[in-house]
């Protein structure tokens, strides 16, 4: 920046049309995204925007865009009403609140979800905003946030298959995208993983390995991921001569991975090979094994499914079903950007190709 524009205090348009040799009316035409200007004078408009120092001011950027440059984060499930919990509705959302942000923190997944939108929205001079919908309070006040234009859309990540969000959204006519296939047909975009053949990959690769006493822990069977890792398991055991497969229940948690593993343990003593529906669970799996002297993958191979930082974590470190989180993340925000960039674009699905990817578990 010149010291003449340092003295005279923050730059303005008229400094950066100066800078640039164009018109005051064609920086803001740039600086606030109109179409249908030439690309070299974009350009030479974005170069006198960083010589100068120029900053937008959003206030009254949004004013003309009608746009909040901002993005709804919504981690959403069904929650627990206080109605239902005998409670006052103070106490219920504080307590549930409080018990729900700290399951979400504690899972992998949903730090990989922010970093793929946040390095997605960045450059694009946008930014999130996180929301936490765990009741029909907190549900209410995501769709008046968006209703009021606080945010331009959102990004939905459902725990829940009941959770109602999703229509809330849809019913009041905004824009969103979903992480993941909802449980009842919406009219909302979304993303999601071939689950199926993610769960196909670790039963081939536990039988090749020439495991043949096989079982699993799935997957919350409400969550429509869970029922289709399930599924997908169960179906290629089949295929391969295994009808019947030993399954408990977890709830993608550690704990509930380290439940499920005692369970099989006590009812399937002489079980060689595990398929876990996700990392953590996985994770804890193998700590129970070590506990009772079994050896990981000597006595029994191990497969997780996400490739999640638990993975790298555990010992050894899991093979696992690669779910590629930053980047479906990603596609999502630009399936939102082009939403909102073209209202009247139609409802859309893309489905993500998993990979397996072997290390020391299996």
């Amino acid at each position: 920046m010149t010291d003449d524009l340092r003295s005279a205090g923050a730059p303005t348009l008229e400094d950066v049309a100066r800078a640039a040799g164009v018109s005051r009316a064609t920086v803001s035409r740039v600086v606030n995204g109109v179409r249908n200007v030439d690309p070299v004078i974009q350009e030479a408009v974005r170069r006198a925007v960083s010589v100068t120092g120029y900053t937008p001011n959003r206030a009254a950027r949004s004013l003309v865009t009608r746009r909040a440059d901002a993005i709804a984060l919504v981690v959403s499930g069904a929650g627990v009403e206080p109605e239902a919990a005998g409670e006052s509705e103070d106490t219920t959302a504080s307590g549930d609140g409080s018990s729900f942000t700290a399951q979400v923190f504690a899972d992998p997944f949903f730090g990989r979800v922010v970093t793929g939108v946040v390095n997605y929205l960045r450059p694009r001079g946008m930014h999130p905003v996180l929301m936490f919908a765990e009741s029909s309070r907190a549900r209410e006040d995501v769709v008046a946030y968006l209703r009021q234009g606080r945010a331009d859309g959102a990004l939905v990540v459902s725990t829940h298959a009941e959770d109602p969000l999703p229509a809330l959204i849809a019913e009041a006519g905004l824009a969103a995208v979903l992480f993941a296939r909802p449980a009842r047909p919406v009219p909302v975009s979304y993303v999601d993983l071939a689950h199926q053949d993610g769960a196909r990959l670790a039963a081939e690769h536990l039988l090749g390995r020439g495991c043949r006493r096989i079982a699993t822990i799935s997957g919350p069977l409400d969550v429509p991921a869970g029922q289709a890792r399930l599924t997908g398991f169960r179906d290629t055991m089949a295929r391969h001569g295994h009808p019947y497969i030993p399954i408990v229940e977890g709830q993608f948690t550690q704990e509930s991975g380290e439940a499920a593993m005692e369970r099989l343990l006590a009812e399937h003593p002489d079980l060689d090979g595990v398929f876990a529906a996700n990392d953590l669970m996985a994770l804890g799996a193998c700590h129970v094994l070590r506990e009772h002297g079994r050896s990981v993958p000597g006595d029994v191979a191990v497969v997780g499914f996400d490739d999640s930082s638990a993975a790298l974590a555990c010992r050894p470190p899991l093979t696992t079903v690669r779910q590629p989180v930053e980047g479906m993340a990603a596609e999502m925000t630009r399936l939102l950007l082009d939403r909102l960039s073209r209202p009247d674009g139609p409802v859309t699905s893309v489905i993500f190709e998993p990979e397996l990817v072997v290390r020391g578990s299996a």
